[in-house]
């Protein structure tokens, strides 16, 4: 009778517990299911409606010259019967060599309640005149505060009665793939068009040199661009700016700025009328397995190898070529496009400590950024020591190349200044490492083992070194029509 008493509360508990377990699993689930409906919205009608006010049509007119010897093309064929008779018609109304108005049709979207908007710099770049259409129906005459075709960012100014409704840019970087977008724009002409779909890729790259692209499957079509793209919040994550198609339409495979790269763009068009980005003053290349193992104190191939250090502020920081960029102002640098970005970015006349791989240490360089639209206005050329050795051409069968100190000749030859220093390529084995690294006949080799090589006997001097130090890579650095890079040759 005890036991049987005892065992009945016990059965109670654990009846209770397990309510309390099911009722924590339904509340688990509901809140689950919850948070899936956000992610997956039945309808976009409510964003639209509420975005829309901000988005513009843009229309652009621009004075097109004549063109006097294209005839009637585009009104009937060539060859068609009809062509002198069109010709004839055109030549006596003066419209063959008459400039004539040419309209084009993008999309934008207002920044602020005082008329700032944001488009791309290719819809209205040569534009005479640039006529905002707003979701009401008005439309208003805008001016240009200023553009950036590195980044296709154009930001442009209205004069409106009173104050407008605007969106706000969100942060780029925490969009996921996956996430639900959405676009509106002009595409084809049909103002206002609102298309939904989800971010396919993040990071792309196209041409640009700050390019970050968000490709989306949302159909973007000619109209779209300058259009925002937003996220189920409501804010603009990515500015549309280009599709991959066939056929000109849209197939699925839309690019939009980042909002991150945008955001940036336009507080200094607005500021100053143009971009003031960070320059370093380097010439760098990627890092890469076979170069990683060819520098001595790089375990893993991350960073941005130096191939040159022209006057600049690098230079005046001591930065040396051949040196390896790990760190940035206090940021790890994965790749010369991090690198790049991180630098463009980053306020000009700052001192920020740039961290080096050097002679297998790091050091810690301290670099006082310029301008580099100041620099791209004026580059100047790196300078070099003088060398001169007439001794003959060297075949290195090992590595598959023939290689001749810098005479006279060698330099009339390839058209190099006395200036020049180094080692010439004069061949190379097509079914060698070193061809099929990229090494080519006319190469300028300046360094091997990151020292500076003024003979062959210099180059085979840094080929038994590298032996010798077990290393299987000898680190070159390479001159080609002035331009600069290194390479990793195999020597084992």
């Amino acid at each position: 009778m005890k036991s049987v008493a005892m065992s009945r509360p016990n059965s109670a508990v654990r009846a209770r517990a397990m309510m309390v377990l099911l009722a924590g699993a339904v509340l688990y689930f509901a809140q689950a299911l919850s948070a899936a409906a956000q992610l997956m919205p039945n309808s976009f009608a409510d964003l639209a409606e509420r975005v829309s006010p901000s988005v513009v049509n843009i229309t652009t007119s621009t004075v097109v010259a004549g063109r006097a010897n294209d005839g009637p093309q585009g009104i009937v064929p060539e060859g068609s019967p009809f062509e002198d008779f069109f010709r004839e018609f055109q030549d006596r109304r003066n419209e063959g060599n008459r400039p004539r108005r040419s309209s084009a049709l993008g999309s934008g979207f207002v920044i602020s309640e005082d008329g700032f908007i944001v488009t791309n710099n290719h819809v209205i770049e040569g534009a005479d005149e640039i006529m905002i259409e707003f979701f009401s129906g008005e439309e208003l005459p805008a001016k240009l505060i200023g553009r950036d075709p590195k980044t296709d960012v154009a930001v442009l100014k209205v004069e409106a009665p009173e104050a407008l409704p605007f969106v706000k840019f969100g942060n780029s970087d925490v969009a996921r793939v996956g996430d639900w977008v959405m676009a509106i724009g002009n595409p084809l002409g049909q103002g206002f068009s609102v298309s939904a779909g989800i971010v396919s890729a993040r990071n792309r790259a196209l041409s640009g040199t700050y390019d970050d692209f968000i490709q989306t499957d949302a159909a973007i079509n000619r109209g779209n661009s300058g259009g925002p793209l937003f996220n189920l919040e409501g804010d603009v994550v990515g500015v549309n700016t280009a599709i991959l198609s066939p056929s000109g339409g849209s197939i699925g495979i839309g690019f939009s700025m980042a909002s991150n790269v945008v955001s940036a763009v336009v507080d200094q068009l607005i500021e100053f009328g143009e971009t003031r980005r960070g320059w370093l003053g380097v010439r760098i290349q990627d890092v890469d397995e076979d170069i990683a193992a060819g520098i001595e104190g790089l375990d893993e191939a991350k960073g941005a190898l130096v191939s040159g250090v022209p006057d600049g502020p690098a230079k005046e920081g001591g930065m040396l070529t051949g040196d390896v960029i790990v760190s940035f102002d206090g940021k790890d640098v994965e790749d010369v496009r991090g690198l790049v970005s991180t630098v463009a970015n980053t306020t000009v006349g700052k001192a920020v400590r740039v961290v080096v791989i050097r002679d297998g240490r790091s050091e810690t360089l301290i670099v006082t950024l310029g301008r580099r639209e100041d620099a791209e206005a004026q580059s100047q050329p790196a300078s070099a020591e003088t060398n001169e050795q007439p001794d003959a051409p060297v075949e290195l069968d090992t590595l598959g190349i023939t290689l001749s100190n810098l005479t006279d000749e060698v330099r009339e030859g390839l058209s190099l200044g006395a200036d020049a220093t180094g080692v010439a390529v004069m061949a190379v084995d097509e079914t060698s490492d070193a061809f099929s690294k990229g090494l080519r006949a006319g190469d300028i080799i300046t360094e091997a083992g990151q020292q500076k090589i003024a003979t062959v006997a210099d180059f085979e001097a840094q080929i038994a070194t590298t032996k010798e130090g077990g290393r299987k890579s000898l680190l070159l650095l390479i001159q080609r029509q002035g331009n600069a890079r290194f390479m990793a040759l195999p020597v084992q």
